[in-house]
């Protein structure tokens, strides 16, 4: 058994390659060498949002807080709030984020194929997030 105390890892600022506007990640689980799964609580102030992207094994995504955003590529723009939980399936191009007056946490959840959990594409312009 292997305990990772609440705190004992730093919170990380979202890449500006990844994500739109302030966007915190604290880590909760990742892939060791037997396992493939990784997880994260990320948090969006209002307005930020992930660039496109896909992952080659799917992700679920559970809203802990806030009000959120979420759309499949040529889909409409889901509203998503806490206890919902949100499948990705493999290679699907999406994005999620906060509301633009909310910000949302949610935990995401990927399984690493190949050395990889996700591809990440072009950013989600203003008209995107807009709808």
């Amino acid at each position: 058994m292997d305990i990772t105390r609440a705190g004992s890892r730093p919170s990380g600022k979202g890449p500006s390659d990844w994500f739109t506007g302030a966007v915190r990640i604290d880590p909760l689980c990742n892939a060791h060498a037997a396992e493939r799964v990784q997880g994260a609580s990320v948090t969006f102030e209002p307005g930020a949002r992930t660039a496109w992207h896909t992952h080659p094994l799917g992700q679920t995504v559970i809203v802990t807080a806030g009000l959120g955003r979420a759309q499949c590529w040529g889909g409409p723009i889901m509203e998503i709030r806490p206890g919902d939980v949100v499948w990705f399936p493999p290679g699907e191009k999406h994005w999620h984020g906060a509301s633009p007056a909310t910000a949302m946490t949610h935990i995401a959840i990927q399984e690493v194929q190949d050395g990889k959990a996700v591809d990440w594409m072009e950013q989600v312009s203003d008209t995107q997030y807009g709808g």
